[in-house]
């Protein structure tokens, strides 16, 4: 007798073989994660999908998306992540899935075989195995974006120089992504010092065009309407050539060759009064 084409004798296997048939997924998926992941905590997350599984399947549907499958989906999807967050491959993360019809197949297409069962029950592990795929693909996602989000966080210091002055060191590429994080991190930084000069030095910056120097100029502003005045520090030759190429005007902001005498520049705009040392050794 079929329900919905769920056998008895499938429900019948699972529900009695349960310990054996749970034991020996369990193994299968331990060898195949190469030992990465003890025995028992295997055991323990393939136990709890194994029991809603057969839960779900008491319902007769081979669907593998209602209601009732919700307990399944959420194991898997807990089981997903935490392989994603521990670097295994999508593949072996779908293999966990994959593994219990290797454990089933003999059971149900040897002798006295109930193969359209097997089949059934087959595609609807397949269907959980794609679903489990879904999953460690957006975690995936989710991972990297966070660490790109880390990366520019931290390619993006603003450090205090001076009372009243801060830096901004770039180094490599200025998108218009950086350009953001740049521009609020240094506004937030004038505003939490009190600081009236910022320094942005770009000699880190391999190369300066157009979309570069638009980026800079709009960070400049910004700080102008926060009442503070920027210097750009880091020209070197090539990059003088460049903009000169490319006819870009920086206007009345101030250009220095080095971060020290952009330092320099910003602490004379402070009113902070210094003199050179004098040279070691006495004349000659």
């Amino acid at each position: 007798m079929a329900r919905e084409g769920v056998s008895d004798r499938l429900i019948g296997l699972l529900s009695v073989r349960g310990e054996d048939l749970g034991a020996e997924w369990a193994d299968k998926v331990t060898g195949s994660l190469g030992g990465r992941v003890s025995r028992a905590e295997v055991e323990r997350e393939l136990q709890e999908i194994y029991t809603a599984l057969v839960a779900a399947l008491g319902s007769g549907s081979l669907e593998g998306r209602g209601e009732e499958y919700g307990e399944v989906r959420a194991l898997l999807t807990e089981l997903s992540r935490n392989r994603a967050l521990q670097g295994f491959s999508p593949t072996e993360t779908a293999g966990s899935v994959f593994a219990l019809k290797e454990v089933l197949e003999p059971a149900l297409t040897g002798k006295d075989s109930d193969v359209p069962a097997y089949l059934e029950f087959a595609g609807l592990l397949d269907r959980l195995g794609l679903f489990t795929i879904e999953v460690y693909t957006r975690t995936r996602e989710e991972l990297i974006a966070a660490q790109a989000e880390q990366l520019l966080e931290l390619s993006t210091p603003v450090v205090k120089l001076w009372d009243g002055v801060i830096g901004v060191p770039l180094v490599g590429t200025l998108d218009s992504a950086r350009t953001m994080t740049v521009m609020e991190k240094m506004l937030q930084a004038l505003i939490d010092t009190g600081s009236e000069q910022a320094i942005i030095d770009i000699t880190g910056v391999p190369a300066v065009d157009t979309e570069v120097a638009q980026h800079l100029l709009k960070t400049v502003v910004a700080a102008r309407l926060m009442g503070a005045e920027c210097t750009i520090s880091g020209i070197r030759p090539q990059i003088a050539q460049t903009i000169v190429a490319l006819g870009i005007d920086f206007g009345d902001i101030a250009t220095k060759a080095t971060l020290a005498d952009a330092l320099r520049h910003a602490l004379r705009r402070s009113g902070v009064a210094f003199s050179r040392p004098a040279p070691q050794g006495g004349a000659r």
